[in-house]
């Protein structure tokens, strides 16, 4: 008579459904571990550092290497940062600058996606990685190109003007020769031709962005609004715009963070940090800093002043979606 034996019940087998299911669930979170760390040393903690010494008087770079104390003035700096007028009109430029930027770049980039679409395939390709070069140019390299562009002596838009008829130039402009014009002297020109670099970088991503939105949509929706005598305009705005809602309110939000942080295109064309009546919230936090006599102080509290800024648009988006989705 044989017996037969059972074999030894292992760890796994006597693992239950749901201690299972706990074990899944966790493991999406270990496998974004070592992003996390990455992003707390890179990120969060260069930031912490930041806040920190926005409640210090830091006025030497030996306090910086810790050869120094450091006086606490707790909201000292934050007051004086809200309580300077100048910090005001930084702030009205900042927004007025962002805002004009991102209608712009956003109107812009959507008519070449549209464009794009229609094309056919190898037109489309030509133009997509022609646009493409503009925000594969790096930021620095781009701004000296227009910078050279905009020269008042050899500069190329300096060459038209001076190829204008003399009659026709001083009826339009008042002036004939432009030989020494100094297109970056007067703020309004110089925000102009600030926007028009940073629009040229930036459209190319919206551009991009707009396609891959539009592959998604149904193009039996297009038809069918056709079919029913609607005409571009009205198909966009029925049909395209709410469909890709998400999208461009996610370009927004982030047109927004890029264009609040313009720094390395002022910098450049304004020559460093003496033109200060167009200075915006991230070159004044380096001026602020660094100029002498640097005020690390400030320029950190400056810099939590347009964190908080942008944490605020980016959460107020955020809300906007939810609120959209408990809608739907």
């Amino acid at each position: 008579m044989t017996t037969l034996t059972q074999a030894p019940e292992t760890p796994a087998a006597r693992e239950t459904p749901a201690r299972r299911r706990r074990r899944v669930d966790r493991l999406p979170y270990l496998l974004l571990l070592p992003c996390l760390a990455i992003i707390g040393v890179l990120l969060l903690w260069p930031l912490g550092q930041v806040v920190a010494m926005s409640f210090f008087r830091l006025d030497n770079v030996r306090q910086l290497r810790g050869d120094r104390d450091w006086p606490w003035v707790g909201l000292g700096n934050y007051a004086e940062i809200l309580g300077d007028p100048f910090f005001h009109t930084v702030l009205r430029n900042t927004v007025l600058f962002a805002a004009a930027n991102v209608a712009l770049t956003m109107v812009l980039g959507t008519l070449v996606g549209l464009l794009l679409n229609r094309l056919g395939r190898r037109m489309a390709t030509f133009v997509a990685s022609c646009v493409m070069l503009a925000w594969a140019t790096p930021a620095l390299t781009g701004t000296i190109v227009w910078k050279w562009l905009f020269d008042d002596t050899s500069g190329l838009v300096t060459w038209l003007f001076n190829a204008l008829p003399d009659g026709l130039s001083n009826a339009l402009f008042g002036r004939a020769d432009w030989t020494g014009y100094g297109w970056f002297n007067s703020p309004l020109m110089f925000f102009s031709i600030l926007t028009l670099v940073v629009v040229w970088h930036s459209f190319p991503f919206i551009a991009v962005s707009v396609l891959a939105g539009l592959k998604s949509v149904p193009s039996e929706l297009h038809e069918a609004a056709r079919v029913d005598g609607a005409g571009p305009w009205k198909v966009f705005w029925k049909i395209t715009f709410p469909l890709l809602r998400p999208v461009f309110g996610i370009l927004v939000v982030l047109s927004t963070i890029w264009d609040f942080k313009v720094f390395t295109q002022q910098f450049v064309l304004a020559g460093g940090t003496q033109d200060r009546p167009t200075f915006m919230l991230s070159i004044y936090s380096y001026a602020e800093a660094f100029s002498p006599p640097p005020k690390y102080g400030l320029g950190a509290a400056i810099a939590v002043i347009l964190t908080l800024i942008l944490l605020v648009v980016t959460g107020l988006y955020v809300r906007m979606v939810l609120k959209q989705e408990e809608d739907a």
